[in-house]
């Protein structure tokens, strides 16, 4: 087996760490690639650090379909499979196959001639200092409705547990088939999250032209124009993440968010 490992702002624990992950790999003949690209053969990338570390590798992989598993050495850690005390238990359990591979879909996002991806979210928020936004939503060429709201959140499965649920947005299972239209404290309380099939063409626009807005697309962010039209798909290929053996989606939502307890 052959890996290569990604960090994007190590500090000295997360060195330390990788260090230590090195260690017990290579004792045990794991190969590691020390300088990744995507024409390089490995059959995984190891992430370093958080969630946001994590989706920094899915988005630096892109479509070459290498399985990344997360290492936590940041807080919550949500899509991370193993903490900072795993290291042994990760190093023997790829030696021996003991693990699994979910596949994880993503977002098309095409706004002015740029098309982006997203594991997680898109969302569209007002400017520090800017009114409400107007956002107009339509699902499959169908107007759904106005919202007035300072923002908007578009999630995955991966990301229902992430912007979206701290906005008041359900948990989708990864397999569910779904999306989640999620408002940002919304002006008027009727105006919920909406459960939409991942096959359904998304398209957000402003209704002031004059209005600037944020767009994020995981960690990317950048301004629109109020006359900006964001339209959202799934994407044509799938991120691999890598779970050990006896974890899934249901005991992340236990062990993360503390249910039961």
């Amino acid at each position: 087996m052959r890996v290569a490992i990604y960090t994007r702002t190590p500090n000295n624990e997360q060195n330390e760490g990788r260090q230590a992950l090195e260690t017990a790999l290579r004792s045990r003949g794991i190969d590691i690639e020390p300088d990744w690209n995507p024409e390089t053969h490995i059959d995984l990338m190891l992430s370093i650090g958080g969630d946001g570390t994590l989706l920094s590798a899915v988005h630096r992989i892109g479509r070459c379909g290498v399985p990344v598993m997360g290492v936590n050495f940041g807080h919550l850690g949500f899509l991370t499979t193993a903490g900072r005390d795993d290291i042994n238990l990760l190093a023997d359990s790829l030696i021996e196959g003991r693990y699994s591979i979910e596949k994880r879909s993503l977002l098309q996002v095409t706004t002015d001639d740029t098309v982006l991806y997203a594991l997680n979210e898109v969302y569209l928020h007002r400017g520090d200092q800017g009114p409400l936004l107007h956002t107009q939503v339509e699902v499959d060429g169908f107007m759904v409705a106005t919202y007035v709201a300072d923002g908007l959140i578009v999630a995955t499965p991966t990301g229902s547990t992430a912007y979206s649920l701290s906005c008041g947005g359900p948990i989708l299972a990864p397999g569910s088939g779904s999306l989640v239209i999620t408002p940002i404290a919304a002006h008027t309380l009727t105006l919920r999250p909406l459960v939409v099939s991942d096959n359904s063409s998304i398209r957000l626009s402003n209704t002031d032209d004059r209005m600037l807005c944020t767009l994020g697309v995981d960690s990317y962010v950048t301004t629109l124009r109020g006359h900006s039209t964001v339209l959202i798909g799934k994407a044509d290929y799938c991120v691999s993440l890598v779970r050990l053996d006896q974890q899934n989606f249901y005991t992340a939502i236990r062990n993360k968010l503390m249910w039961g307890r």
